[in-house]
């Protein structure tokens, strides 16, 4: 009862943290998604309407387009007159410091010609002087005019008659008078007696300038609610592009209101979630084993959600255009690593969800599917990298022809088929080789294992490997003996025949610590012979953990520890546990002394590799190799194995274990050259 109470909590929490993932997934998609609500179209001048009749359900001004306002305001902006101020207090600030600093005269000249600069001065005050850089923007317009304020009048000038504080300090030296003695009154620094009399009123300008572009009317025309706006097939003009433009925005407008956002949020969660929920359902009833695991299900909703969330931000914010996204990324790394139905729906999900973001449904939903059609077709199994070179040639190429296809069948003329798109196809392309480098990220992040990475630690000459083969050579040659049994076992039943392939090479690395007390690295001479049955038993079994720490140690992924633990499981080694009791029938015996630390094989892979691993090992003692002894040694250790219990917990069928059996036989039969016997001759 109580074990029952155990799981029947298990069960329940299990259900819990699937029914908050679902949560956690629907409103960070909903959070994200624009609140768009109303109708959203797609249309261009010079291209047919797509839809039906469009009636107006309101009244609505037809607003201007943005090019025509800015013309508008250029318009009047070209005859605006910013203020400025007089400021009469500068010059005699300006004029009482010079008589100060030169009372008794200006040095080498006469005393008169401080009279003379103080008259320069005051002509140059008189005229006007403006900042060196208002005057330096402002005078590119020969015909640009301020308005001088002093007092309560303001006089219109022309800029170019004023004079910046450059300007002004050069006509000095125009004087006829002070001309000659330029050097020596450059010593004097009288630039430090200008300072522009003529202010910017930024506040009295702006005021002016604001009231000036309110005038101008943002709307030229009204169409009256009940008004057909465009029918079916029509071709979108200016006048017509503007009126749908201005329907749109005044119905954006008004659906922003407090009544219209809850129930586009309301809209918005029961589209969400109806979606989430049907693929949840999907992975329950089909998936079991992606179902049960929290690292395959984090994946899969990190892939339906990150896209939906990168869609919506670029629409917020406006930035580029959605179909640069590769989408194509998301089934690429589920197929990987997972099925490929799995990777098509989990796509078909991410779009859909995508397209509650996106203004063009109809377009977007067809050029991703077919995006993600490609990409699943052209990997079946990833086993190179210049596979996703041609992945996103193909998915490159598909999307473009099936959108030409889209628009031939809109336009129906190849004159008016619009090229601006294909450039976001290609740089779509560009991103999606970018799927390579994120494998390894999800890898490291998820705990998977792709082909690729299993290929390269299938390489014999490199690290661990190459160690084995020179420390252990004879059980180098058994791993890959049995790597090539178990991989052809692989292949015959559907399993993953790279996986099982890598996992055999490094099964038994554990034996590299003491490769001399095992038979296939020995020369006749067996230590163990002359050790207790249970220190012999220790050295035997002790290889899986020495394994599992070599694993460790060389950072090995955790789905190849899991075969080095397995490919015993909590099996016995009965050799020695035979002769210790046979040596000591009337001793009880601790039955742990003698077995492997396991566990049993969970996968069939696992399974697989312990059929071969055990076949391979005992194929060897044969006394002769014929169709039928070897047959018999294949039957009967994978059914005594069945019998013990290891496969009792894997899913594997057994149709699984009799195609490995036929496919163990074949295979052993190839290997030591069986021969029919020869009849004798009757007498």
């Amino acid at each position: 009862m109580n074990k029952f109470n155990i799981s029947e909590k298990h069960q329940w929490r299990k259900i819990m943290s699937r029914v908050l993932l679902i949560v956690i997934s629907v409103t960070i998609i909903v959070w994200f998604i624009p609140r768009n609500s109303g109708p959203q179209f797609r249309y261009d001048v010079g291209k047919p309407w797509m839809y039906g009749s469009l009636i107006a359900k309101f009244d609505f001004p037809i607003y201007k387009t943005d090019e025509a306002i800015k013309a508008e305001r250029d318009s009047l902006m070209r005859n605006f007159e910013p203020y400025f101020n007089l400021n009469t207090q500068t010059e005699n600030r300006q004029l009482t410091r010079f008589f100060q600093d030169f009372k008794t005269g200006i040095p080498g000249l006469p005393v008169n010609y401080t009279s003379i600069v103080a008259d320069k001065l005051h002509q140059l005050y008189q005229t006007g002087i403006m900042g060196t850089s208002e005057f330096s923007s402002m005078a590119k317009d020969t015909t640009a005019v301020v308005r001088i304020v002093d007092g309560k009048t303001a006089v219109s000038t022309k800029v170019n008659r004023l004079l910046s504080t450059m300007s002004a300090y050069e006509q000095i030296f125009q004087d006829e008078r002070l001309q000659p003695h330029r050097a020596l009154l450059q010593r004097c620094n009288l630039n430090e007696y200008i300072e522009a009399n003529i202010v910017y009123n930024k506040g009295r300008s702006e005021a002016e300038k604001n009231d000036l572009l309110g005038q101008i009317p943002l709307a030229s025309g009204m169409v009256l609610s009940g008004q057909k706006i465009i029918d079916r097939g029509e071709i979108v003009d200016d006048y017509t592009y503007r009126v749908l433009s201005s329907f749109e925005k005044e119905t954006q407008r008004r659906s922003a209101s407090d009544t219209t956002v809850p129930s586009t949020i309301a809209g918005q969660l029961i589209f969400v979630s109806l979606f989430i929920i049907l693929f949840t359902i999907y992975l329950g009833l089909f998936r079991k084993d992606y179902f049960s695991k929290p690292r395959s299900i984090a994946m899969l909703y990190t892939m339906i959600t990150i896209f939906p969330i990168l869609v919506s931000l670029m629409i917020e914010h406006n930035l580029f255009s959605v179909y640069i996204l590769p989408f194509a990324i998301a089934p690429i790394f589920i197929r990987v690593f997972m099925d490929s139905r799995t990777a098509f729906l989990a796509h078909v999900v991410m779009v859909m969800l995508c397209a509650a973001a996106v203004k063009y449904q109809y377009e977007f939903i067809i050029v991703q599917l077919v995006a993600g059609l490609v990409a699943i077709y052209s990997l079946r199994e990833l086993s190179q990298r210049a596979q996703l070179f041609q992945t996103a040639l193909l998915v490159t190429l598909s999307i473009c022809a099936v959108y030409f296809a889209m628009q031939l069948m809109t336009d129906n003329t190849f004159s008016t088929v619009d090229n601006s798109m294909y450039k976001y196809f290609i740089i779509n392309g560009i991103l999606l080789l970018f799927a390579y480098p994120l494998m390894l990220i999800i890898e490291k992040t998820f705990g998977f294992i792709s082909n690729v990475t299993l290929i390269e630690l299938s390489n014999t000459s490199k690290n661990l490997l190459r160690r084995l083969s020179e420390v252990a050579p004879g059980t180098f040659q058994h791993s890959i003996m049995v790597s090539n049994l178990a991989s052809a076992i692989a292949e015959k039943i559907g399993a993953k025949a790279q996986l099982v392939r890598t996992g055999a090479l490094y099964h038994d690395i554990g034996k590299m610590q003491d490769p001399a007390f095992f038979t296939e690295n020995q020369n006749g001479n067996n230590p163990l012979d002359k050790m207790s049955r249970i220190d012999a038993a220790h050295i035997v079994i002790n290889h899986v953990t020495e394994g599992l720490k070599l694993a460790e140690k060389y950072n090995l992924p955790n789905v190849i520890k899991d075969f080095i633990s397995t490919h015993h499981g909590a099996g016995m080694t009965k050799y020695f546990y035979v002769s210790y009791k046979n040596e000591h029938p009337d001793e009880p015996i601790d039955d742990s002394l003698f077995t492997y630390p396991g566990p049993n094989p969970f996968t069939r892979e696992q399974a697989i590799l312990m059929m071969a691993d055990s076949v391979e090992a005992a194929a060897r003692s044969l006394p002769e190799y014929t169709e039928v002894s070897i047959s018999n040694l294949v039957n009967k250790i994978v059914d005594q194995q069945m019998k013990d219990g290891f496969y009792e917990y894997c899913p594997i069928t057994f149709r699984d274990v009799g195609v490995a059996k036929q496919v163990l036989i074949e295979r052993l039969k190839s290997i030591y050259h069986t021969r029919v016997s020869y009849p004798e001759l009757k007498k």
